[in-house]
């Protein structure tokens, strides 16, 4: 079952460097069960889903990349075929092309324009609107209607959204441009998107890794939604370290006091020569152990702060081949496990 069934818009956010675009991904996988349609979006040009999917630069179209688990019998759901994952690289200059042919009917013109630099002038002179012509097309995807004919209709969008730093800025169009825009079509638009982005329908989930800074960004990130009353999903812990090791083991790794001998014997019982080369080995596993056992003991003080943060977590581990298409299936698998899709 998952934590948020009203949920239609899942907005994934983090600090650079904590792997959110892989959660994005991983988090569309996850939800593409059943039959269900998701549409996974990038707004920073860095065509990133078609690295991680390992198909070609998307253009300025929804495009299918592949498709989602199979129903597992824990998951509650009726049997049939997985869902489909589409992408959309939202380009700011197109969108703003798209949006003057709609509302203004400049189909050439607004060609024309693109030629003399305006679209780029535009969007860079006024980041707000830049903002409404990103987010405008997400909220178009999860609004369509009868009036989009032709258009994928999708159970739910996740959003592979800026920076914690900028995301408050970047979903609340509305305020961002009253100084810009008091009438007129954009202000009536910018306006009604914020009626999905700060309903139910909307959460905005937080990726970090268990180091300070990005912990610290992570709790600021979430007063920064509550305060501007955007709803705030859940807590994604990335990369975390295998837990194997019992308590003590851990504490004597710290300490470096392991028992080289045990480590020798159990290394000749797995068939490994004895000598110089042995006692080399022992002598990296005893580092490689304190280091790990220090790392640990770091992870397991910011899991005590992201626990005080009050919002459900989700942890993915960090996987020893790093990340393809394989390991994005496998960390949808967790999240779906774990109750996020």
């Amino acid at each position: 079952m998952t934590d948020w069934p009203r949920v239609q818009l899942h907005v994934v956010t983090g600090k650079g460097g904590t792997g959110k675009s892989t959660v994005a991904a991983a988090l569309a996988l996850a939800l593409a069960t059943s039959g269900r349609n998701v549409l996974l979006c990038e707004v920073e040009g860095r065509q990133g889903i078609a690295r991680m999917f390992d198909v070609d630069p998307l253009p300025y179209a929804e495009r299918r990349i592949a498709t989602g688990l199979p129903v597992a019998p824990a998951d509650g759901l009726e049997p049939g075929p997985p869902g489909v994952v589409h992408a959309l690289h939202i380009d700011p200059e197109a969108a703003l092309l798209e949006y003057l042919s709609m509302y203004y009917k400049l189909g050439r013109a607004g060609r024309a324009l693109d030629k003399f630099g305006v679209v780029e002038f535009a969007t860079t002179i006024a980041p707000g609107v830049r903002d409404v012509l990103l987010t405008g097309k997400v909220f178009e995807a999860v609004q369509r209607n009868s009036r989009n004919k032709g258009a994928t209709q999708y159970d739910a969008v996740v959003l592979d959204a800026p920076p914690t730093g900028r995301i408050v800025q970047f979903l609340n169009v509305s305020d961002e441009l009253a100084g810009l825009a008091k009438v007129g079509p954009i202000k009536h638009q910018s306006d009604t998107m914020m009626t999905l982005f700060r309903s139910p329908r909307t959460a905005v989930h937080l990726v970090t890794v268990l180091e300070e800074m990005p912990v610290q960004e992570t709790a600021d990130g979430i007063a920064e939604l509550e305060a501007a009353r955007l709803p705030v999903g859940g807590v994604v812990v990335n990369l975390v370290r295998p837990r194997d090791l019992e308590a003590d083991d851990l504490a004597a790794a710290r300490a470096g006091t392991l028992d080289r001998d045990r480590l020798a014997k159990d290394l000749a019982a797995a068939g490994l020569p004895d000598g110089d080369l042995a006692e080399g080995l022992v002598d990296g596993l005893v580092v490689e152990a304190h280091d790990h056992a220090v790392r640990r003991a770091l992870e397991d003080t910011q899991r005590e702060v992201v626990a005080e943060l009050g919002r459900p977590t989700y942890e993915l581990p960090r996987l020893p081949g790093g990340v393809d298409l394989g390991g994005l299936y496998e960390l949808a698998g967790e999240l779906r496990a774990q109750g996020l899709a």
